[in-house]
């Protein structure tokens, strides 16, 4: 099953960054930078420092990732730094086994440079000649960008998870449920 994806060049307006699979060798920098991006935005879960995943644990996600045919785990790279990463995460019991969780971080110094776009794109032409035919996830209501741009790739709003989450401002927000099924 597992198509391999190819490494894949881009520019966008003037940045130019490669999407490829991560490696064994990228650990540090997306612990570093899966740090730094969790104390960027209030759009994911986690606070700084919070869940925190060292260099061993990128390791052992990698190499997990690589193995696991419904598993999928894709680095940004510019001016050779690790820029974003995206992942999906299939779930092996067999009634779920048709679907994967799609969860993406990019450094807020490169928003707006196609990167999320790109990511998701290869993700989901991954999933889809991979037969997967269901991708979830779970995006912060506010995050009106995220929700558009998935909605471009054909994600429908499945549900919302009302006063979800607790923001910096002492306010809940709830969380959108997305999905795109491909028949």
């Amino acid at each position: 099953m597992n198509d391999v994806i190819q490494p894949r060049e881009f520019c966008v307006h003037r940045m130019n960054y490669t999407v490829r699979p991560a490696m064994l060798e990228d650990a540090k920098a997306l612990s570093e930078l899966r740090l730094q991006i969790d104390g960027e935005t209030q759009n994911l879960d986690r606070e700084k420092g919070e869940a925190l995943i060292d260099q061993a644990g990128f390791e052992k996600m990698i190499k997990e990732d690589t193995e696991k045919e419904r598993n999928l785990f894709l680095v940004a790279v510019a001016n050779d730094k690790i820029v974003a990463f995206s992942r999906c995460e299939g779930i092996y019991l067999k009634r779920f086994a048709h679907k994967v969780e799609f969860g993406i971080c990019v450094l807020k110094d490169c928003w707006g440079y196609g990167i999320g776009k790109n990511l998701l794109n290869e993700s989901v032409s991954w999933a889809d000649a991979n037969d997967i035919k269901k991708i979830s996830l779970n995006v912060l209501e506010t995050n009106e960008t995220a929700i558009q741009l998935y909605k471009t790739f054909g994600f429908e709003i499945e549900g919302l998870l009302k006063n979800d989450r607790i923001l910096s401002d002492g306010k809940y927000y709830s969380t959108l449920i997305m999905g795109r099924f491909n028949e």
